[in-house]
């Protein structure tokens, strides 16, 4: 069971900055160089094709939403 102080606390984290935070996906294409991480082509390209479709997905997503709003 939830104390009043817990309930406070989680209900503070679904707000609006929560909301329109990039979070995970900002991480990904705003992250840094790491030389623990593998640095060949492959994975270049794999990172790359996955950054466009990212765009691609919210590009669309907001299509949809203007054009059944408009």
């Amino acid at each position: 069971m939830e104390t009043k102080a817990e309930n406070n606390t989680t209900r503070k984290k679904t707000g609006w900055k929560n909301f329109f935070s990039l979070g995970e996906v900002g991480g990904y294409f705003f992250r840094g160089k790491d030389s623990s991480r593998p640095n060949n082509i492959n994975i270049r390209m794999m990172h790359g094709i996955n950054k466009i479709s990212i765009v691609v997905f919210l590009l669309g997503v907001i299509f949809l939403i203007l054009k059944r709003l408009l």
